[in-house]
C-alpha cells in the first residue's frame, strides 16, 4: 500500500503510533520514578496524596472515556463501510446476471464489467500509487453505454431500467468508499488521550516506591493501552493495515467469460 492518503497526507501507521505511546508511557513511568526519589516526602504524604488519588481517578474516568467513544465511533465506521463493500459486491453480481440475462447485446457490458472491476480496486484501496482521473472516467463511459442500449423486448426494457438502477447504485457506493477518509480517527482527541495517559503512568510511578512487580505491571499496562490505541487505528483506516477490509470478494466476484 502506498503511504499517501486521498488528501495527499502521509497515512500514520498504527504500528508506529502503538510503539510511540509504549516509549512515551515508559518515559512517563521512569519520570514518576524519578520523582518519586527527588520530591520531598511531604508532597507525596498526607492531604498532598489524597489530592494526587482524586486527580488521577478523574484524568482515569475521561480517558476511558475517550477510549470509549473513539472505539465505538471507529468501529461504527468499520462496519459501515465493510456493509458497503459487501453491497458493491453484490451489486456488480446482480449486474453481469441482469446482462447476462438482456442477451448478445449485454456482452460488451460484461466485458467492460470485469475491466472495470480492477479500476474500482484501484480506486478504492489506492493500489499501485493511488486512483487515476481515466479509471473513473472509463466507469462512467460503461454507465453511459448502459443507457445507450435498445432494448427490443419488453423483457430487455425491464432488464435495462434494472441495470440501469443497480449500475446508479454502484457508482454511488463506489464514489463514497472513494471519498472516505483514509484515517478516520481525530488525531487531537488521540493526542489529548496520550497525554492523559503519561499522566496516569506517571503518577501511579510517583505514588509507591518502585519495585520489580510494580514496574512489570506498569509496563504490561502501558502495553495495554498501547494496543486499544493501535486497534483503534486500525479501525479507521478500513482500506489500510492488518485489520483492512480485503478486496478478494470483489476481485473474485465474477467468472472469467468463456
Amino acid at each position: 500500500m502506498p503511504p499517501w492518503s486521498r488528501a495527499g497526507k502521509i497515512r500514520v501507521s498504527a504500528l508506529a503510533v502503538a510503539v510511540c505511546v509504549v516509549v512515551l508511557l515508559a518515559a512517563s513511568i521512569g519520570t514518576g520514578v524519578l520523582l518519586r526519589h527527588r520530591l520531598p516526602e511531604k508532597h507525596l504524604s498526607g492531604d498532598s496524596k489524597d489530592v494526587i488519588k482524586l486527580a488521577t481517578a478523574l484524568v482515569a474516568t475521561m480517558a476511558a472515556l475517550v477510549t470509549a467513544l473513539l472505539f465505538a465511533s471507529t468501529r461504527a465506521s468499520y462496519e459501515a463501510t465493510h456493509s458497503q463493500v459487501g453491497q458493491l459486491t453484490a451489486n456488480v453480481v446482480e449486474l453481469d446476471r441482469l446482462l447476462k440475462d438482456y442477451g448478445p447485446e449485454g456482452m460488451p457490458l460484461r466485458v467492460a464489467l470485469r475491466q472495470d472491476i480492477a479500476a474500482m480496486i484501484h480506486t478504492i484501496w489506492e493500489q499501485e500509487g493511488g486512483p487515476s482521473a481515466q479509471d473513473i472516467a472509463a466507469e462512467a463511459r460503461v454507465v453511459s453505454q448502459l443507457r445507450q442500449l435498445s432494448p427490443g423486448t419488453p423483457l430487455q426494457a425491464a432488464l435495462q431500467a434494472r441495470a440501469s438502477a443497480v449500475s446508479a447504485a454502484l457508482a454511488q457506493i463506489q464514489l463514497v468508499l472513494f471519498a472516505h477518509p483514509s484515517d478516520a480517527i481525530s488525531r487531537p482527541f488521540v493526542i489529548v488521550l496520550v497525554l492523559w495517559l503519561c499522566f496516569i503512568f506517571g503518577t501511579f510511578a510517583m505514588s509507591s516506591e518502585p519495585n520489580p512487580t510494580l514496574l512489570a505491571v506498569l509496563f504490561f499496562s502501558a502495553l495495554s493501552a498501547a494496543g486499544a490505541i493501535y486497534l483503534i487505528i486500525e479501525l479507521g483506516q478500513p482500506f489500510d493495515g492488518l485489520m483492512q477490509i480485503s478486496n478478494a470478494p470483489l476481485q473474485n466476484a465474477l467468472a472469467p467469460l468463456p
